[in-house]
């Protein structure tokens, strides 16, 4: 028998599909595929495949299908929720496409891009540019995280506002089912009415019910007019204002709108190298507000400043300032980008990624202020995110001086609280990260039954033998793997 009370002939099956060279059998080796960023989940795992082709995708599926071994996706394994994690029994086997990040056609024409599920995002990006298309989706973790990974977990990011998730960036997909089949779905159609979309039962899905190996995927002009304003603002209830002048004025040029609190600047200041505070003095709340026209670069300066002008006729913007460069305006999303990562050195984070109505942003805000600091005196709260589409990454940082595991064990206690009130305005406990382990349980407590029960329908209808990515979003599993047999 081989690691996993797996038969040795068995894992040889598996390793002389993708050859010896593309399969990592090393406890050393295996490490970097078993954790995720914050350190939350921890797995093991006997191998790990590095396919190169749909057709290596089919037969590592076939396989594992046939002898009821459980198969763990990854991409850039940057999620946040541990989707990319296997379990802690060592029975998973991981199935890394980071080999499979060809740009298989580029059509400027059709204004689309067709890519292996492997590719990184900022190799899209740049494909893209390369033909002066703009291809919108943007994350901090862009120059690692793969475009099939960004797709399973229906990613947000930064221009939702204009452009929406990359369940709309996305015309058609290709991918291999836990028997083996390949589903060609790679179609251009932005109209197509024929039946189920089977495409958007995988965006969102978590490697649960298949490997996106392929991905059709939108594109859009590159706007001729950009502009980047960050204005200082006494509350988000003036932030909100802002925001709807700002869609009022601005329609569909409006980009991207988010909400940032004093602490997470002082947070970016203190932590990241070279970032400094856009304005001279301090403000309790910000906004970064980004405009992008297609026509030219003086209707978005005209755009920001008429914006900015009727803020602070209507007292809703203290001080503000206007990018005067590209290189500015990224200096000032860099500073966004960060506010997560300069929380590590304060110790301690407890992180949400939740959503409400965009009108409940500041009530929201509010109420969990109140009722994180009554149950943990001295924490040091720092909410921000895309206000545009109500998109809050409320995270908190542990009070000064605390016991950092004994703050990450209250993780749970303070989700409940938090997520209560997101409950209580119709909102989503899983924004744009996706469920993976974190939200699992605490996803099938909060859903109607019936809607469980369809979920996990529709897992048994695709995934009979229960291999795909157990344990994740419904936590079902109806195979047995080989080992325990």
């Amino acid at each position: 028998m081989s690691q996993a009370g797996y038969p040795s002939e068995l894992m040889a099956r598996f390793v002389a599909i993708v050859g010896v060279a593309n399969a990592v059998t090393e406890t050393s080796g295996i490490a970097a595929y078993l954790t995720e960023n914050r350190g939350l989940y921890h797995g093991a795992s006997p191998l790990v495949l590095k396919p190169a082709s749909t057709a290596e995708v089919s037969a590592i599926l076939a396989l594992a299908s046939e002898t009821g071994t459980p198969i763990v996706p990854a991409g850039g394994r940057t999620g946040l929720v541990g989707g990319q994690v296997p379990r802690d029994g060592g029975q998973d086997i991981v199935l890394s496409l980071e080999r499979m990040n060809r740009i298989r056609e580029v059509d400027a024409v059709a204004n689309v891009i067709v890519a292996d599920g492997g590719c990184i995002l900022a190799d899209i990006q740049k494909a893209a540019e390369e033909i002066d298309r703009l291809f919108p989706l943007s994350l901090g973790s862009e120059g690692s995280c793969r475009i099939g990974g960004n797709l399973s977990t229906n990613a947000g990011g930064t221009a939702v506002l204009a452009y929406g998730n990359v369940r709309q960036l996305c015309l058609g997909l290709e991918v291999v089912l836990p028997t083996g089949e390949i589903w060609d779905g790679l179609r251009r159609l932005k109209k197509d009415n024929s039946g189920y979309d089977l495409r958007d039962l995988f965006i969102g899905a978590e490697g649960t019910l298949g490997v996106i190996t392929g991905a059709v995927l939108r594109l859009h002009p590159r706007p001729l007019g950009h502009q980047v304003a960050f204005a200082g603002l006494k509350s988000p209830e003036d932030a909100l204002a802002l925001f709807e002048r700002a869609a009022n004025l601005c329609g569909t040029a409006l980009t991207g709108f988010e909400l940032m609190p004093r602490i997470g600047v002082d947070f970016t200041t203190r932590h990241i190298p070279g970032v400094r505070d856009p304005l001279e003095n301090p403000h309790a709340w910000y906004a970064l507000i980004d405009i992008s026209t297609s026509d030219s670069a003086d209707t978005a300066s005209v755009m920001v400043q008429a914006l900015l002008e009727q803020g602070f006729e209507d007292g809703l913007i203290e001080d503000a300032v206007i990018a005067a460069s590209q290189a500015q305006a990224a200096a000032l999303w860099h500073m966004r980008e960060s506010m997560s990562d300069a929380q590590k050195p304060e110790g301690g984070s407890i992180k949400h990624d939740v959503s409400v109505p965009v009108s409940a942003v500041p009530a929201f805000m509010r109420e969990a202020e109140i009722a994180v600091m009554a149950a943990v005196p001295g924490a040091r709260i720092c909410g921000f995110g895309h206000l545009g589409d109500g998109n809050i990454h409320y995270n908190i940082s542990q009070p000064v001086g605390a016991d950092k595991a004994e703050f990450i064990g209250r993780w749970r206690e303070v989700n409940a609280i938090v997520h209560a009130i997101v409950h209580r305005y119709n909102g989503s406990i899983s924004a744009e990260h996706g469920v993976g382990q974190l939200k699992r349980d605490e996803l099938i407590g909060s859903r109607p039954a019936i809607e469980t029960e369809l979920m996990n329908r529709i897992k048994r209808a695709f995934d009979p033998a229960g291999i795909m990515n157990p344990g994740k979003v419904t936590g079902q599993m109806t195979g047995t793997p080989v080992g325990q047999l």
